[in-house]
């Protein structure tokens, strides 16, 4: 008999995907704690590691190398992922505010790092890039390189702050300029009169920057940043095109205003790193202060306090005993100068070498590969059978075959109602009520994603697919939740998220929410009923007529996608990119196609199955050019690795397509979730139509054109011209 899963009765929350929670959520994926819900919040699907900023800026880096892919990790981990940006925390409320909802827990931890933001410095915002966070200046710097290299920008760099971090810093800008054939001037802007180096270390880092061409201007308060330099409190102006600033980094102020205990605006920590006067609430890395043992901000001592965080997490959830972090008092020091050499600092002795480097390379690339190398996900056995199954897709990848659905409804009587208008092949029906014709849809979708706010964004988008493609205007929905074995005050917690998204989708496109079914199940599931009002006709499938142009709205290969991400084989801005586009609104796209033949939306039958259905319905044929398909990032190379959803094969055999070949081939029969519209609309009105939707942001594709012919689809290169 199988045994139920356990009971949900704890919310566990990790604010910031920095270092510490990094690695947490890795050591957790290890051992789950099944009672416990962990989620991440971290404002996108990665985190950079700083240790290879310099090297990064250099140019011995690519940007993908340091970054930390936290939409893996918490697949691994079991844990939601809630991509937004923490503003604010209410320690007696226990909730956290990201962007327009709050996220409530029974325990929390807060590793969201630090900022190099100048508010006070008069021209920051609109002229410079704080070093941290790093993923804006990785990204202003780059358009900097290349426009200094093609002479569109004077080769000319000026860092604020003097310390440790901007001395590498510059020199990396110093040597990534000559090597892209520039004549480099880079200057470091330092109030202080000296360098904050000591000894036999700020000797060798004065004469690394002499070596690397960097003026250092010691003593030089800057008063304003200007669009083509820095101006100096003397008066005198630093010419720089590209300004950055690494002086002063500190926590992010939201924490100052939680009203919990901080030292110069880092959180108060005791030695089991819980906020002080606090039972449920933790904190690491550099937002956070350790009051039983100070320490400078340096990120080997988040990765040191992990294990630690990880045990006492555990053990708050469970009522363990917690144990103290106890830091080193001194670290090894490895500074990059630029090129590839580094010095190392350590009680008060310096040595410089290449070999250095090699080792702080051989360092940062370990603790990269140790978040990626993660173990193997090994599924379970299937009944009767030798090998592990392929889990069960998630979203459309789940939907029954496709030939056992049609053989099942085949033996269907037709509507005896008179009010009760029959459309062959839709999947949402027609109703007469008085005057008005109204159209029904119901649908539902297994959770792809832990954030049940998203997933009801999603979820009642992709039901109000089939209203808006039959031409009708969204009325009145009803929810079924289905939620795993949890507590009651973390059922609510969830309905909430669910219900509150629902209802602003909803009511965004013109509908309300209007009640409801709920119940317990083994997952997530979650589905509405939808009603919609017709002002005409209703677009069917039937309609469709050679000549012509297939019209498709969104990208394919959202089932490959997601199929990946649970086999840990996605990249996290790949899967956060495609979360994006299927939580946008269609109803724009909708309104503008309603002239068309033929139209459907695209969803777990694929784009051959549902252009199969149109081919059916119209009595015609169908090419399609391969090369005009649009793909979402990640779904062609996956494709290639043979990646495919559980649906996938029946999809094939129900609709297959004469000339589909290789990975593309293969994506015209990946099951979509909240897919785009494919319609069938005269030739003059399609090229109308195409710049029309590109102006609303619906990039919409032509992808083929409907022939005369018995139904049936064939791949014809330029079938779209």
């Amino acid at each position: 008999m199988m045994q139920p899963a356990p009971e949900l009765t704890r919310d566990i929350v990790l604010v910031g995907g920095g270092h510490a929670h990094a690695l947490v959520l890795r050591k957790w994926g290890m051992a789950l704690l099944p009672t416990a819900r962990l989620t991440l919040i971290n404002p996108g699907p990665t985190a950079p590691y700083s240790g290879m900023l310099p090297g990064h800026v250099a140019g011995h880096y690519p940007r993908a190398a340091l970054e930390i892919d936290l939409v893996r990790l918490a697949r691994f981990a079991g844990a939601r992922l809630i991509l937004g940006r923490a503003t604010a925390l209410d320690p007696e409320a226990r909730a956290i505010t990201v962007g327009d909802r709050r996220i409530h827990y029974d325990i929390a931890s807060i590793d969201v790092g630090v900022t190099s933001e100048m508010p006070d410095l008069l021209g920051f915002a609109a002229h410079a890039v704080p070093a941290k966070p790093l993923e804006g200046l990785s990204r202003r710097w780059a358009a900097f390189l290349d426009a200094a290299e093609a002479g569109r920008a004077a080769p000319r760099a000026a860092v604020i702050g003097g310390g440790v971090a901007g001395l590498e810093l510059a020199m990396a800008m110093a040597h990534a300029l000559r090597a892209r054939g520039c004549a480099a001037e880079v200057t470091v802007i330092e109030a202080a009169p000296e360098l904050p180096a000591p000894g036999a270390a700020g000797r060798r880092l004065a004469a690394a920057l002499a070596r690397q061409g960097v003026t250092l201007r010691l003593g030089a308060p800057a008063a304003e940043v200007l669009e083509d330099g820095v101006r100096l409190a003397s008066g005198e102006t630093v010419p720089a095109a590209f300004v950055a600033g690494a002086a002063g980094a500190r926590p992010q102020p939201w924490l100052a205003e939680t009203g919990l205990p901080t030292e110069q605006g880092a959180l108060r920590v005791g030695p089991d790193l819980r906020v002080e006067g606090r039972d449920d609430l933790f904190a690491a890395g550099d937002c956070a202060h350790l009051s039983h043992a100070p320490r400078p901000k340096a990120g080997v001592y988040a990765v040191r306090a992990a294990p630690v965080l990880h045990d006492n997490l555990r053990a708050a959830a469970t009522g363990a005993r917690l144990r103290p972090y106890r830091p080193q008092r001194d670290y090894l020091k490895l500074i990059s100068l630029g090129e590839k050499s580094a010095l190392a600092e350590k009680g008060g002795l310096a040595v410089e070498s290449p070999l250095l480097w090699r080792l702080k390379d051989r360092i940062d690339r370990g603790f990269m590969e140790k978040l990626r190398d993660l173990p193997a996900m090994t599924p379970a056995p299937a009944p009767d059978a030798q090998e592990p199954a392929e889990p069960l897709c998630a979203g459309c990848g789940s939907k029954l075959a496709p030939a056992a659905l049609a053989g099942a409804t085949a033996g269907l009587p037709a509507p005896a109602r008179a009010d009760v208008l029959s459309v062959p092949g839709d999947d949402a029906a027609v109703l007469r009520v008085g005057e008005a014709r109204q159209v029904l849809t119901t649908d539902h979708l297994r959770a792809f994603t832990e954030d049940p706010a998203r997933l009801a964004r999603i979820a009642a988008l992709h039901a109000m697919g089939d209203i808006w493609a039959m031409g009708a205007r969204p009325q009145a929905a009803l929810a079924t939740v289905i939620l795993p074995r949890m507590r009651p005050a973390l059922q609510r917690r969830t309905l909430e998220e669910i219900l509150e998204a629902a209802s602003d989708t909803l009511r965004a496109a013109g509908a309300e929410l209007a009640g409801g079914h709920s119940t317990m199940g083994g997952e997530t599931t979650l589905g509405f009923t939808v009603t919609g009002l017709l002002d005409g006709d209703p677009v069917t499938l039937a309609g469709a007529r050679p000549g012509d142009a297939l019209i498709l709205t969104r990208p394919i290969g959202s089932g490959t996608l997601l199929a990946a991400e649970m086999r840990l084989k996605a990249r996290g801005e790949e899967i956060a990119t495609l979360l994006e586009t299927m939580e946008t609104p269609q109803g724009a796209a909708a309104e503008r196609l309603r002239g068309a033949h033929a139209m459907t939306d695209v969803t777990g039958f694929g784009l051959a199955g549902h252009l199969m259905a149109i081919c059916t319905a119209s009595g015609v044929a169908a090419e399609i050019d391969p090369e005009a398909l649009p793909l979402y990032p990640g779904a062609l190379r996956l494709a290639e690795a043979g990646v495919r959803s559980t649906i996938w094969a029946e999809n094939r055999a129900h609709a297959p397509v004469t000339g589909a070949e290789g990975a593309r081939g293969a994506l015209l029969h990946d099951p979509q979730t909240a897919g785009g519209f494919l319609a069938a609309l005269p030739e003059a009105a399609a090229a109308h139509l195409l710049p029309e939707l590109a102006q609303a942001g619906v990039p919409a594709h032509r992808i083929g054109r409907v022939t005369a012919g018995p139904p049936a689809i064939a791949c014809r290169p330029g079938a779209a011209d």
